[in-house]
């Protein structure tokens, strides 16, 4: 038996500026996303929501506030405090209390959308745990924009957020993630992009990519390129403001061949000094692949010398 949706009615909406009773949303925690630059990047629900719950949190009141001013929306006398990952594990117990109270909290990141490479997924676990609400306002994020910007594959991606700040630690960091059939998005420093990209050219290759600066602000930027290209480019360049980097699947004939390669180089060292049947059996075993595939190559490579 299918299941179907539940049709909910869109919230009415306050003309802008007009002042709107807080506390008529239903308890529970709602996710705000916000707007990575241009303030119109805002929903209407978003804006009904910051105009109607009771209490407000925020990684950064400051933007918060001002967010809310450009928009018309009164604080009035609702609290709006402050959550990030410095002030979490002693601001959380205050929040799970307006909760425990039935109250609507509406919590908003800096920019974009709350929980993606935000603190603000402990407070949603807590939620959760503690069995209240949990309500997602979505709009905009970093990680979309970027991608649909890129000119690279979008049917699959992977969102790896930030990379270790140290060269070893990225470098095994990339490692893991070359053989990933999918575009990777990455957020980055401008201080470190020259060298992460730079270690991204030396691991992945020369993959097309993207690197996205100031999406939907006043200097919004996007270079694309292959990657040792765009390295070369930012190796002395002092970029400023948020930064996303989107590279390109790795070439699936490309793999192919390189996989083809590591199976006869690792036949041959077996063959050296092994029987067929043993060579075989450790060749398969070292590179996780089924014996069958591993024997007929064995087979191929003896008939073309």
């Amino acid at each position: 038996m299918r299941e179907e949706s539940k049709r909910t009615d869109p919230p009415t909406l306050a003309p802008a500026g007009a002042p709107v009773a807080a506390g008529s949303l239903a308890p529970g925690l709602y996710l705000v996303a916000t707007p990575i630059g241009n303030a119109a990047d805002i929903s209407l629900r978003a804006l009904d929501i910051l105009a109607r719950a009771e209490v407000l949190a925020a990684e950064d009141t400051r933007r918060t506030r001002k967010l809310m001013q450009i928009h018309g929306i009164a604080l009035g006398e609702r609290p709006i405090v402050s959550y990030h990952d410095q002030n979490g594990p002693a601001r959380r117990p205050q929040i799970m209390g307006w909760l425990a109270e039935g109250r609507s909290v509406a919590y908003c990141s800096d920019a974009g959308t709350p929980l993606v490479a935000d603190p603000g997924y402990r407070l949603a676990e807590a939620a959760l745990a503690a069995g209240h609400g949990l309500t997602a306002v979505p709009g905009a994020s970093a990680v979309l924009a970027a991608l649909s910007v890129s000119g690279l594959p979008s049917d699959r991606f992977l969102f790896a957020g930030f990379l270790p700040p140290k060269a070893g630690a990225r470098r095994a960091a990339l490692a893991e993630l070359a053989a990933v059939p999918a575009t990777l998005v990455f957020y980055e420093s401008p201080r470190r992009l020259g060298a992460a990209l730079a270690e991204m050219a030396e691991v992945l290759g020369a993959r097309p990519a993207a690197v996205a600066r100031e999406l939907t602000k006043l200097h919004e930027e996007v270079v694309r390129g292959a990657l040792p290209d765009l390295a070369a480019r930012y190796a002395a360049a002092d970029p400023r403001g948020e930064i996303v980097v989107v590279i390109g699947p790795p070439d699936r004939a490309a793999q192919a061949a390189e996989a083809a390669l590591s199976l006869d180089g690792a036949l041959a060292e077996a063959m050296a000094h092994a029987s067929l049947k043993d060579a075989v059996k450790q060749t398969a075993e070292r590179l996780g692949l089924p014996r069958k595939q591993v024997y007929a190559r064995a087979l191929e490579l003896g008939r073309e010398d």
